[in-house]
């Protein structure tokens, strides 16, 4: 009969002791997992920081061969001013994408200024500016492929059971569909000047940005034409 107990005994803690590496094995795992997702964040946020400390320069430089640009620097600005204000991932890459829209009608309303188009300082700028882009571009797809790893984890048997145990939460893949739609209005036509009126006289029914002309619109990338 004792030999039964002890057999029962040993049982238990055979098992309790496989449930405990189990769980700290898991839990180790779903750290590890959730440290490479803010790891990974962090390295498209010193680049998103590199991009955006070189926006007073952009803006000084266009300042002085277009000053009457004045919408179109007002949104950089406005684009800095709203990273430097997010606190949180998904609002820095929505500010970054914004910028992103902004700049790309920047630099073809420069098409107009061929000082501007000449001038070393803004070609600079605007090659350092896009090999930022591209930067964050490669470090946004390693930080999809962290998330998607530690979701898939915390999905997952035991994963999903330890995860509820100590409050580990699902982190949001960047989808560039998402920036654009969760980005805001732009502009208010009632803020254009009669001058702007007459150069972009149409508005993206889905961001509400003004349109310079193109197919596409420059600041959502959603086809109007």
């Amino acid at each position: 009969m004792e030999w039964i107990i002890g057999g029962v005994i040993a049982f238990i803690l055979v098992l309790v002791i496989a449930v405990a590496v189990v769980v700290i094995v898991t839990y180790n795992g779903l750290v590890q997992s959730r440290n490479k997702v803010k790891n990974s964040f962090a390295q498209i946020d010193a680049q998103l920081q590199r991009r955006f400390d070189l926006l007073p320069n952009l803006v000084e430089t266009v300042e002085s061969f277009a000053s009457h640009e004045k919408k179109i620097l007002q949104n950089v600005a406005a684009a800095r001013s709203g990273y430097l204000s997010a606190n949180v991932a998904k609002d820095k890459l929505a500010m970054n994408k914004q910028l992103s829209s902004t700049l790309k009608s920047l630099f073809v309303v420069s098409e107009n200024y061929p000082d501007l188009k000449a001038n070393a300082n803004f070609l600079n700028l605007q090659e350092e500016l896009s090999e930022t882009e591209d930067k964050i571009t490669f470090a946004r797809q390693f930080y999809n492929d962290a998330v998607t790893m530690y979701n898939n984890k915390l999905q997952m048997f035991p994963g999903n059971m330890i995860a509820g145990m100590f409050g580990f939460k699902e982190e949001e893949l960047f989808n560039v569909e998402d920036e654009a739609r969760d980005m805001p209005i732009l502009f208010d036509e009632n803020d254009l000047t009669d001058e702007e009126k007459e150069r972009y006289p149409q508005k993206c029914p889905h961001c509400m940005g003004v349109l310079d002309g193109t197919r596409n619109c420059p600041y959502c990338g959603a086809r109007v034409v």
